[in-house]
């Protein structure tokens, strides 16, 4: 055998001991991983997590505003004041409603819209545009906009009452009975479209095969829906039910222009509480822990939603 052909055969293109029969190190992969990651880390690190490690540090301390003012570490003393402070339990309460009450209604209606949508519907281009304009659009401009329909004297919803002879119409954002209902309707418009596309996305992948197969053996729309497209569409609509449950309760621009938490507390989501005690009150630490017993709370109602649905779908 050659000296040639030997070299070939044990994969080396040199002498032994020459640079080029070293054997290639395998890369480390994990460094190349992380280095990719931290651009998109590093902010989620100093404004998510940082500010989220501060507050809960707060929550122990009697912050105050004041540079004068030293703070003092109070332990549970704030957390022990939550307890009995039935202010911040009922603005909870209406948080609570305001999520549910925009978050129920957003998923049915949005559901409604994807489905249509979803059909093959001449302009079916332009509908899915226009159905998407209010997710586009700042909670601000939306609040301003809605407070000029609910306008008492010369908003659109007042006037279409009094030209239809329904009565004279009525102040829908400073009445103690109407006022939440009255947020949470502009709740469920400004974050439908958000909900249909999500919706929508996942009714395109379903396959259209099993819609033909289904309905060729006699099933109705109704039949098709609960065995065909429901399955595909549950994992979807868990995670956007699960986000906007999040999202609606953690409101706070939409409702601070529309009533501001009145009136008389009626619509005082728990964010605007604690907004109300830090900027107005200047109780940063008792802010701070109405901050850590809202997302505790939160936290404890998803886990166990989220478990229930997994657990009713592995049932299935």
């Amino acid at each position: 055998m050659t000296l040639a052909s030997a070299t070939v055969r044990s994969g080396r293109h040199g002498p032994p001991g020459s640079p080029q029969d070293k054997r290639i190190r395998p890369v480390n992969r994990n460094a190349g991983t992380w280095f990719l990651v931290l651009p998109a880390l590093i902010p989620i690190l100093i404004l998510s997590v940082g500010p989220l490690l501060y507050g809960i540090v707060l929550a122990f301390t009697d912050a105050q505003s004041g540079r004068t003012r030293s703070t003092q570490w109070v332990g549970g003393l704030n957390f022990q004041d939550l307890l009995h402070d039935a202010l911040f339990w009922d603005s909870f309460r209406i948080g609570l409603l305001w999520a549910v009450g925009v978050t129920v209604p957003q998923f049915v209606l949005a559901l409604g819209l994807a489905l249509l949508l979803n059909q093959n519907l001449r302009m079916r281009w332009l509908a899915r545009a226009l159905a998407i304009i209010p997710w586009a659009m700042p909670e601000v401009v939306v609040g301003i906009m809605w407070r000029l329909v609910y306008n008492p004297d010369a908003g659109i919803l007042n006037e279409t009452i009094r030209d239809l002879g329904l009565g004279d119409g009525r102040d829908w954002l400073t009445g103690l009975a109407t006022a939440l209902p009255a947020v949470i309707v502009v709740g469920v418009w400004a974050g439908m479209p958000q909900t249909t596309v999500a919706l929508l996305a996942g009714l395109q992948n379903t396959p259209h095969e099993l819609h033909e197969a289904a309905a060729l053996d006699g099933a109705g729309a109704w039949r098709r829906f609960r065995t065909v497209t429901w399955p595909v569409l549950r994992p979807v609509a868990l995670s956007i039910t699960a986000l906007n449950f999040i999202w609606n309760f953690n409101s706070f621009a939409l409702v601070y222009v529309l009533t501001n938490g009145g009136p008389g507390g009626r619509t005082r989501l728990p964010m605007l509480f604690a907004y109300e005690e830090a900027f107005r009150y200047g109780q940063f630490g008792y802010a701070a822990a109405m901050g850590c017993v809202m997302v505790a709370v939160i936290s404890v109602i998803l886990a166990v939603y989220l478990v229930g649905r997994l657990r009713g779908g592995e049932d299935r």
